[in-house]
């Protein structure tokens, strides 16, 4: 009986014991969830970005010179020399082709005799209305024979005159057998050879020039009137990192009736050593008057009778109403004006179940 009474009293200490730590168990397991926080609402957000309201539209086009100029020589004859080959820099006075001059060799020599055999006549016939005149002074001559002289010196005069002019156009002519670069520029065509005979003004050889560069685009006729009010910008295939600012110079008046695409021309008053012809550019055009606005999903916006606001989240999860200014309304989005700064983020769904004071989680997609 002994034993079975402290058996009996062990027994109901172990229970004892058991439920106790089972009790301080369970309240250290409710304090440690009262701990811990509850988990922030998951919400999709947006970015704010914003960008012109007429988007820019890029077009691709090739640098060419302002002024490419096809040179000729000024008078007839046979090729002797070509001088430069195409891509080749030649600088102001630079020869670029010689001709045979044989022939106009000849010419001038022909012209000089011409010339001294003037010279003579005009002498003697000079002398002869002098002594006319001293004739006529002391009666001993009539004046037919006066007049007779004086047209005759007059005639000797004029053909002086006609060979002098000759000998200066026969050494002009001779001059023009060498043809001269008469600007700064690059050959991009070379379209005579020695031997060849050619004729006076016919295309010799094509210098582009170094003065102005520009680009060379075909805009569709539904942006001629941003090309010609708008802004645009040049960056070169070859860098780019680097834009360069383009000012319209001149448009096509008419299409193109293959593309129908009007023919503009860019100048780049910028343009450095880095611009060289030929090169590829893409040609930006954009607005000038053009508003700045941010496009956002239409679900992220918030109005329940007052002005139209988007919840900003920061990066601690807290979401704060903020009102923007609406420019306009497509079929599933916003577009907003001002309001929110570039690049915040702001619930793109479910904004009629935030509350302000609830933290929120941002995630990438949700799921139920």
């Amino acid at each position: 009986m002994f034993s079975r009474s402290i058996f009996s009293n062990y027994y109901k200490f172990l229970t004892g014991a058991s439920l106790a730590f089972a009790v301080f168990a369970l309240a250290g397991c409710n304090e440690k969830a009262a701990e811990a926080p509850a988990p922030g609402r998951p919400v999709l957000v947006a970015t704010v970005k914003y960008a012109a309201e007429t988007p820019e539209r890029s077009f691709v086009g090739t640098i060419r010179p302002r002024i490419e100029t096809d040179m000729g020589f000024r008078v007839p004859g046979k090729v002797a020399r070509r001088l430069v080959e195409v891509g080749q820099t030649v600088d102001v006075g630079q020869p670029l082709a010689t001709l045979d001059e044989v022939d106009l060799k000849l010419q001038a020599e022909q012209a000089e005799a011409e010339f001294r055999a003037a010279t003579g006549v005009l002498a003697q016939a000079s002398a002869s209305e002098q002594r006319a005149k001293d004739l006529r002074s002391k009666g001993w001559t009539t004046d037919a024979q006066m007049d007779q002289s004086r047209a005759a010196a007059d005639e000797a005069r004029a053909r002086y005159n006609r060979a002098e002019r000759q000998v200066e156009l026969t050494k002009n002519s001779l001059s023009y057998a060498t043809l001269h670069a008469d600007s700064r520029g690059v050959v991009t065509a070379t379209l005579i050879d020695p031997g060849q005979v050619v004729a006076s003004g016919q295309t010799a050889i094509r210098v582009a020039r170094f003065a102005e560069k520009e680009a060379v685009v075909a805009i569709p006729e539904t942006l001629v009137g941003r090309a010609k009010s708008g802004t645009a910008s040049v960056t070169l295939w070859s860098d780019a990192e680097k834009k360069y600012t383009a000012k319209l110079r001149e448009i096509a008046p008419s299409a193109d009736p293959a593309t129908r695409t009007y023919l503009a021309k860019f100048s780049l008053p910028e343009a450095d050593d880095k611009v060289s012809l030929g090169m590829t550019a893409t040609l930006t055009l954009a607005d000038a008057a053009t508003e700045r606005v941010a496009k956002l999903p239409l679900s992220a916006l918030f109005s329940q009778g007052s002005n139209p606001s988007l919840y900003i989240v920061d990066d601690a999860g807290a979401v704060k109403l903020q009102p923007v200014i609406v420019k306009s309304y497509e079929s599933n989005a916003v577009v907003i004006a001002g309001g929110v700064n570039d690049g915040a983020k702001v619930v793109a769904l479910g904004v009629q179940k935030l509350d302000p004071a609830q933290k929120v989680r941002v995630v990438s997609s949700l799921s139920f």
